[in-house]
């Protein structure tokens, strides 16, 4: 990969990022100002006021069902339901016509080309992903035999491309996966995909630039304060 390309990957990443997914965590926080979005469990709720913030103040109450969701689950979800934009709109010179493949590329460690389905973390994939993934590389290997693709192994070329994570982290699925195929995640897969050893902090350092520049400590900010009214009253 030339730098004009490597440069080109990162551009369009914050591009991603910055309308796929900081401006739709932005829109999902400030929806967050009625208690009605959060499912309260009534037991624990003031004990985490008072366990995080010292006491059960409404404002308190209000941080601990708000800082979960915006610093949690919104994100990761967010993340997770835009990661095929991110291999159309980003990896686009990387796209598979083979069903079942995210992308394709030419392994920048070993030479040989990958067939790879591209998922976001350690522990984002289900039991029935396991059978699916395997299910796709499957076909691919008895397309391959029907073709005499000689030089096609899919022990080496059906890969699981994970964003980010390291391989003590990956969860028990991909452990599944990998008695068939191999899982290469965070550095690793970045530096399998683009040649570059340091991309993979580059990639991350671009996406914290987007962060700087939206900047919605604000927004969480009234989202805090509209809750807290709004449980000062029900307690009345």
């Amino acid at each position: 990969m030339t730098e004009a390309e490597r440069k080109q990957i990162l551009e369009k990443s914050k591009i991603f990022f910055r309308e796929r997914v900081a401006k739709k965590h932005k829109e999902n926080t400030e929806k967050l100002t009625s208690l009605e979005k959060f499912n309260i469990n009534p037991f624990t709720h003031k004990y985490l006021a008072n366990f995080a913030f010292g006491d059960s103040s409404s404002i308190n109450m209000a941080k601990a069902l708000v800082y979960p969701r915006v610093l949690g689950t919104s994100i990761s979800t967010t993340f997770g339901t835009q990661l095929q934009y991110f291999c159309n709109e980003v990896l686009d010179s990387f796209a598979s016509t083979t069903s079942g493949i995210d992308i394709e590329f030419v392994d920048a460690i070993d030479g040989r080309r990958k067939y790879c389905q591209v998922k976001a973390g350690p522990t984002t994939i289900n039991h029935d992903d396991v059978t699916t993934i395997c299910n796709h590389f499957n076909a691919i290997k008895n397309l391959a035999r029907t073709n005499g693709m000689v030089e096609f192994n899919p022990l080496f070329d059906c890969v699981v491309g994970v964003f980010y994570g390291t391989p003590n982290s990956l969860g028990q699925h991909y452990k599944d996966i990998m008695k068939q195929y191999p899982v290469i995640c965070g550095k690793e897969f970045w530096h399998r995909l683009t040649g570059d050893e340091d991309f993979y902090s580059e990639l991350v350092n671009a996406f914290a630039e987007v962060a700087d520049e939206i900047n919605c400590s604000e927004s969480v900010q009234k989202v805090i304060e509209s809750l807290a009214k709004e449980i000062e009253k029900k307690n009345g």
